[in-house]
């Protein structure tokens, strides 16, 4: 099974939800490889179905699996962690505090570990209390700078923005790429991305020179009825990585 991400060829790798098995290969094929395939924690009513389902995925396509949260939600932490730890997935999605325990039962540096911060409404400035206690309690905000340095004190690879509402935060996910260009961090936006604005969300990364994109686009490109994300959205948005690539 890889375990060094495939992507790590990629300037930019998508990251989209796997309604099925089926599903995720299909999402992998119409990606010619060039994505994450998430699968939610929160889907789960326990550790060992979890590790059971999540390792069946990863032998599908080749272990481009990203152990997801669910919407972010700090509850599912610990679970993520120990899904992790078994699984051995080439992504982990975290919370920012969860980071380091997420690093640390896994054993090694390939996986990719996001850490959560999210918009506060001043550019250049980051929530860093997403966690499960931390969430409930006054907000904990820092420079971009301190947050990245704060993920890379933990194991972590990438600032994980969300909710981005799209481009409704441009101005402070402007100054979070130019962080992370700065800082050589890699990025991942996410929250209301769709086929219309995805473009223009992966050009500001890479005019602020940020070396790995990683976009998370979910609800908009997954079918109501299926629940199965549409392999046709996932070519459509593969054709814009490499138009935007040259």
């Amino acid at each position: 099974m890889t375990l060094t991400p495939n992507f790590y060829r990629d300037r930019i790798c998508l990251n989209v939800l796997a309604g099925s098995k089926a599903n995720a290969q299909a999402i992998y094929e119409a990606a010619e490889g060039h994505v994450l395939v998430g699968v939610l924690s929160k889907n789960y009513a326990d550790i060992d179905s979890a590790v059971a389902d999540m390792r069946d995925y990863a032998a599908l396509i080749d272990n481009a699996l990203s152990v997801g949260l669910g919407a972010g939600d700090p509850k599912q932490s610990a679970m993520v962690s120990e899904i992790s730890r078994q699984v051995q997935p080439q992504h982990v999605n975290q919370v920012f505090t969860g980071v380091g325990t997420s690093r640390a039962l896994l054993g090694q540096n390939q996986t990719v570990v996001n850490g959560l911060v999210s918009p506060t409404g001043t550019p250049g400035i980051v929530k860093i209390s997403t966690g499960p206690l931390s969430s409930a309690a006054p907000d904990g905000i820092v420079p971009v700078a301190t947050a990245i340095a704060l993920l890379k004190d933990m194991g972590g690879s990438s600032i994980k923005y969300f909710p981005m509402g799209g481009l409704k935060s441009e101005a402070e996910y402007r100054a979070v790429a130019t962080a992370c260009a700065e800082h050589d961090f890699w990025l991942e936006p996410t929250g209301g991305i769709d086929l219309d604005n995805v473009e223009a969300i992966l050009r500001i990364a890479l005019e602020a020179g940020v070396s790995r994109i990683i976009p998370h686009i979910y609800s908009s490109i997954i079918d109501s009825a299926s629940g199965d994300t549409r392999p046709e959205d996932v070519r459509q948005l593969l054709a814009i990585t490499k138009t935007l690539l040259g």
